[in-house]
């Protein structure tokens, strides 16, 4: 399959497609990419290890390389990069790029594939995946394949445009093996392309700027299309503007400020507050249904949209007026009208909203039990400059979408597909990524034991990648959140939710992980103390079964009758 010996960068005036791929990464500022090497990559991670200037991290798994590339991108406003093999390999990372293309990451997937002779010509071929570049579209904002050496640069130039470019979103490339390995002259411009922004028409800023003069009481609705906006935003919020985000739009801005409900968007004293506001402006944000009631949130009108896709318009809510363009460009020519008309919000607006704000925070906390102490003392140890990252698990649909607090808009990472298993090696990701950076913030990971182990043979990256993060391991032995629906709308019938547990003591010691258990949360601040004190990798384990359970149960997104689940049910036909 291969010569005996490919360079890596044969001279000045020729090289390989696998050093033209890896050179290309520099130029788009990559720092570090993920994934698992495979004799269908080696010419790429061949040259990029020999070019020393991008950092390869060595994923156990296709599946965790994904999550790590996203984590680095959206903890650091870039672009993620996983390299992954062909076939079964590029069929691991599909779920992953399914959450990326949820969260709209800037993420690019190269693949490798299979000799060009080969391709599409239904022989079995080993490692060839049928009908592969359709399965990544399908997960993919969009997927290429390079069809020949020539086409290689160009073809990744158009892959990073695409990815880049709002609504972003992660992106896949084909690249056979012969055409990795082809020796080529060294391209002349290895430069990216530019990433264009949508501008807003001055007639619809127009329009937008009427409509809100009028209001007194106007809100903010900020969802992660709007992540790069918080000088804007900033802005209106001097006008009286008060603010409410989407978990994807927290820390745009600093969930402290007295202008803001952070991400407590759903809660009944908050849907009521929106009743007292006479307008809202939801910017870079799909109005999700789980951010949402399922659509029934009652919000405030008129109900205005800012979006750089014009196809949101309508969807999910009727709008009373909408505005196609990039979220920062269009609060900037938002906020130059409003100031040149000298606005003001009411300045109740916000003592209202720090009303409602401390209701539910105290609502919440109550209903944690005793984890509320938990929750104290993470805060107090992390500061304010950390990242939060984030698994599907019920202790981060009690409190970790709104709890902890942080600061910047690139801080938080979570699940935003609700598929479990993705918060490890997402931590492993940001944490790379604040390494890379230099970000200063310390990666604080949170993820229950039945999602944990999905990617359990992630911890050993996370030990060889020396990351400086602690993992919190909610452990209760079970699917927690699956048993509390299963009470409330099953009849309380258990099945399927027990689960067996490694020993995580010894689990840990095994791969020289540092690890500690907590029973009694009087032991809690001590631990944390010195394990966050300490540079490196943490496995903080809180043993549920132990301390008792929350005092309000969280038994999944808000349901309606018709999801009430007989135990029999009867077709009619």
């Amino acid at each position: 399959m291969f010569p005996e010996a490919i360079p890596a960068m044969p001279n000045q005036n020729k090289i390989t497609v696998g050093a033209v791929v890896a050179e290309f990464l520099e130029h788009c500022g990559v720092k570090a990419a993920f994934g698992v090497i495979s004799i269908h990559n080696m010419p790429i991670l061949d040259a990029m290890h020999a070019r020393g200037k991008v950092r390869f991290v060595m994923a156990r798994g296709e599946a965790g390389a994904g999550n790590m590339a996203d984590a680095f991108a959206r903890s650091t406003s870039g672009l993620g990069v996983a390299i992954t093999s062909t076939g079964p390999a590029s069929g691991n990372i599909a779920g992953s790029l399914v959450e990326a293309y949820t969260a709209g990451t800037p993420l690019l997937h190269i693949t490798g594939q299979i000799e060009t002779q080969y391709l599409d010509q239904k022989l079995s071929y080993i490692h060839e995946a049928p009908d592969q570049l359709t399965m990544l579209g399908a997960v993919s904002k969009a997927a290429f394949r390079v069809r020949s050496a020539e086409t290689c640069l160009s073809t990744l130039k158009a892959a990073v445009q695409a990815a880049m470019t709002a609504p972003t979103g992660p992106v896949s490339v084909e690249i056979p093996i012969d055409i990795q390995q082809t020796v080529i002259d060294m391209p002349a411009d290895l430069s990216p392309l530019p990433i264009g922004m949508a501008a807003p028409s001055e007639a619809a800023l127009d329009a937008l700027a009427d409509t809100l003069a009028k209001a007194r009481r106007p809100l903010l609705w900020l969802g992660g299309g709007a992540r790069h906006a918080s000088a804007q935003v900033e802005r209106l919020k001097r006008l009286g503007f008060g603010i409410v985000t989407t978990v994807q739009g927290r820390g745009i801005v600093p969930e402290d400020d007295p202008a803001s409900l952070g991400a407590y968007n759903i809660q009944k004293p908050v849907e009521a507050f929106y009743q007292r506001c006479d307008a809202m402006l939801a910017v870079g944000t799909r109005l999700r249904s789980n951010e949402t009631l399922k659509y029934e949130l009652k919000l405030p009108r008129p109900l205005l949209r800012i979006d750089v896709d014009a196809a949101q318009q309508g969807r999910c809510y009727m709008d009373d007026g909408f505005v196609c363009g990039d979220s920062a460009l269009t609060l900037a020519g938002l906020a130059d009208r409003l100031e040149a008309r000298g606005y003001k919000a009411d300045p109740e607006l916000l003592a209202d909203l720090r009303k409602t704000h401390d209701e539910v925070v105290a609502s919440l906390h109550d209903g944690l039990g005793p984890y509320s102490v938990l929750v104290q003392q993470l805060q107090k140890v992390a500061g304010r400059k950390f990242n939060w990252v984030r698994d599907v698990t019920v202790s981060n649909s009690t409190w970790g979408n709104r709890e902890l607090r942080f600061f910047e808009p690139d801080a938080g990472v979570h699940a935003t597909g609700g598929g479990i298993g993705m918060g490890m090696p997402m931590a492993i990701g940001a944490a790379i990524g604040a390494a890379e950076t230099g970000s200063g913030r310390k990666t604080l990971g949170l993820a229950g034991d039945g999602g944990f182990i999905l990617n359990l043979g992630e911890l050993a990256t996370l030990v060889q990648e020396e990351c400086d993060t602690m993992i919190v391991l909610m452990n209760d032995q079970r699917y927690g959140v699956i048993q509390n629906i299963q009470d409330a709308s099953y009849g309380g019938r258990r099945c399927y939710v027990e689960l067996h547990t490694p020993d995580y003591e010894q689990l840990c010691a095994s791969i020289q992980l540092p690890h500690a258990r907590v029973q009694n949360l009087d032991e809690l601040p001590a631990v944390l103390e010195s394990a966050w004190n300490k540079k490196g990798p943490f496995l903080l384990e809180i043993d549920m079964r132990a301390i008792g359970s929350f005092k309000t149960a969280f038994s999944g997104p808000p349901v309606n009758k018709l999801d009430q689940v007989p135990a029999t049910t009867k077709t009619v036909a």
